[in-house]
C-alpha cells in the first residue's frame, strides 16, 4: 500500500482533516473500508463531483475498501449545505431514476470484485425508509445536541437570510446515520467529501463516537475552482460539465480540459489525472517552456475524456477539433459527433430551402459583423466553407455542401468558426 496521505496533501487535495496524523496509522494498518455519498440532485453528476470519485478510486488503488453512497433518502431531503434559499423537493420517482443513472457513473470509476479492495455500491434509502419516525427520534435525533446544530454555519447563514425548514434542519441526522450504519455494517471509518460537507461529515463522527464509542475520520478536499476563483457545478452558479454524454457532449468535455487556462492546468492535473508525480511536472516543465503548444493541456484532455468516456469517444473529439480548423476532413466525422462540435461556437439555424449566400451566412453567425465585412473576408482570401476557400464574393453554398444533408460549417481566418444547421 502507498502513502495516501502524502499523494492527496502534494496533489493539494486535502482541506480539513479531523486527526491526520490518526488517520495515517490507521491506514497504514489498513486497509480502511471508506465511503463518500452522492445525492441525486440531478440525472447526472458532473465535474466538481469528480474530485470526489476519483479522491475514492485513489484510496482504492492505495490498498483501502471504497463504498460508494447514493443518496436515496437524503436526495428526497436535499442538503442546505452552500444553499442561500429552500430546495424545491423532487418527485419520489424522478430521485429513484437518478439514483440508478448516478448509481452506474459513480461505479464505472471503482473496481468491483471479491477481493479486500473490492468496492460496494449503497442507497440511504435500505436502511432509512425502514425506520419509523419514533425510532429515528430515539435511536439517532437524542445524540445532536441542537445547541451544535444551531451553531453550524449553514445553519447560522440561513436563519440570518431565508430561514430554514424542519427537514433541511434535519439533513444533517440522516448523513450521520448513513456513517453510523456503515461503521455497523461494513466497518467504515472513514468519509470523504468536499469541503462545504465537512459539518456533516464530522457529525458522523461524534455520533458513532456517541451511539458506539467508536472512532472515526472524516477527510475533506477542496471544491473545484479556477484561478479567478469561479466555481464548477449546478449549484455554484458557475459552468457545469456534466459527466453525462447527453448532457455534454465528450468533443465539449474534451475541449473543457484543452482550453484550460495555464494558472488551472496544474491544479486539474493534481486533482483529476492518475499520472505519476513525475510525468505530471514534466508535462507541466514543457507546458511553460512552451506555452503555445499547450502540451500539459492536451494530455490532461486526452487522458481525462478516455477516462469519463472511451478512447473512441477521444479519437472522435481529436478528429473533429482538427477538422473543424481545417487540419482534417469534415466529411468523415459522423454526424453526432459533428453536431456537438458545432453547438460549441456560433451557430444559426435555417429553414429547408435555397441556401443564402457564405457573406450572408458569415453575418448570420456573427464571424463577421456585417455582410460587408464578410465580403471584404472573402475578397480578402480568409473566408471558408467546409474547409474550403471561398472564391466569390457571392457565392453560395448549395445542397450537395450540406454534410449530413444539414450542417455547414465556416470559418474566418484559421481560429474563427462558425456552424449552420438547415432544420427540417
Amino acid at each position: 500500500m502507498t502513502d495516501i496521505i502524502d499523494d492527496l496533501a502534494w496533489r493539494g487535495l486535502i482541506a480539513q482533516s479531523t486527526d491526520l496524523g490518526e488517520l495515517r496509522a490507521s491506514l497504514a494498518a489498513g486497509p480502511v473500508t471508506l465511503y463518500c455519498g452522492f445525492d441525486p440532485t440531478a440525472p447526472s453528476l458532473h465535474v466538481g463531483n469528480l474530485v470526489q470519485i476519483l479522491t475514492v478510486r485513489r484510496f482504492q488503488q492505495a490498498g483501502h475498501k471504497p463504498i460508494g453512497l447514493v443518496g436515496g433518502a437524503t436526495g428526497l431531503i436535499g442538503d442546505p449545505s452552500g444553499k442561500s434559499t429552500e430546495r424545491v423537493l423532487n418527485s419520489e420517482e424522478t430521485v429513484a431514476g437518478w439514483v440508478q443513472r448516478i448509481g452506474g457513473q459513480v461505479s464505472k470509476f471503482l473496481e468491483f470484485n471479491d477481493g479486500p479492495t473490492g468496492a460496494t455500491m449503497v442507497s440511504n434509502l435500505d436502511w432509512t425508509g425502514p425506520m419509523s419516525v419514533i425510532e429515528f427520534l430515539r435511536d439517532i435525533g437524542k445524540h445532536f445536541p441542537v445547541n451544535k446544530m444551531l451553531a453550524r454555519e449553514t445553519v447560522k447563514a440561513r436563519l440570518e437570510s431565508s430561514g430554514m425548514s424542519y427537514t433541511e434542519f434535519s439533513y444533517v441526522l440522516l448523513q450521520g446515520m448513513d456513517y453510523l450504519e456503515l461503521y455497523r455494517r461494513h466497518g467504515c471509518t472513514l468519509q470523504t467529501g468536499g469541503s462545504d460537507q465537512w459539518g456533516n461529515l464530522t457529525a458522523g463522527v461524534d455520533l458513532i463516537r456517541r451511539a458506539e464509542g467508536g472512532t472515526a475520520h472524516a477527510l475533506t478536499t477542496p471544491l473545484l475552482t479556477k484561478a479567478d476563483g469561479s466555481k464548477f457545478g449546478k449549484t455554484a452558479g458557475g459552468e457545469t460539465y456534466w459527466l453525462d454524454p447527453d448532457m455534454t457532449s465528450p468533443y465539449a468535455l474534451y475541449q473543457f480540459w484543452f482550453n484550460a487556462g495555464d494558472q488551472d492546468v496544474e491544479n486539474y492535473f493534481k486533482f483529476f489525472s492518475f499520472r505519476s508525480r513525475e510525468e505530471i511536472e514534466d508535462l507541466l516543465k514543457q507546458g511553460a517552456e512552451r506555452p503555445a503548444a499547450r502540451i500539459p493541456q492536451r494530455a490532461l484532455a486526452e487522458e481525462m475524456t478516455t477516462l469519463i468516456h472511451s478512447a473512441e469517444e477521444t479519437e472522435a473529439a481529436i478528429a473533429a477539433s482538427k477538422a473543424l480548423f481545417g487540419q482534417g476532413a469534415l466529411e468523415e466525422l459522423d454526424e453526432r459527433t459533428l453536431k456537438a462540435a458545432l453547438a460549441e461556437v456560433p451557430r444559426t439555424e435555417l429553414p429547408p430551402g435555397e441556401l443564402p449566400t457564405v457573406a450572408d451566412l458569415l453575418a448570420a453567425t456573427g464571424l463577421c459583423k456585417s455582410k460587408s465585412e464578410a465580403r471584404r473576408a472573402i475578397a480578402q482570401g480568409g473566408a471558408y466553407l467546409n474547409n474550403a476557400k471561398v472564391e466569390a464574393e457571392d457565392a453560395a453554398p448549395t445542397a450537395a455542401d450540406l454534410l449530413h444533408g444539414r450542417y455547414l460549417v465556416l470559418r474566418r481566418g484559421k481560429r474563427n468558426v462558425g456552424g449552420i444547421e438547415v432544420t427540417s
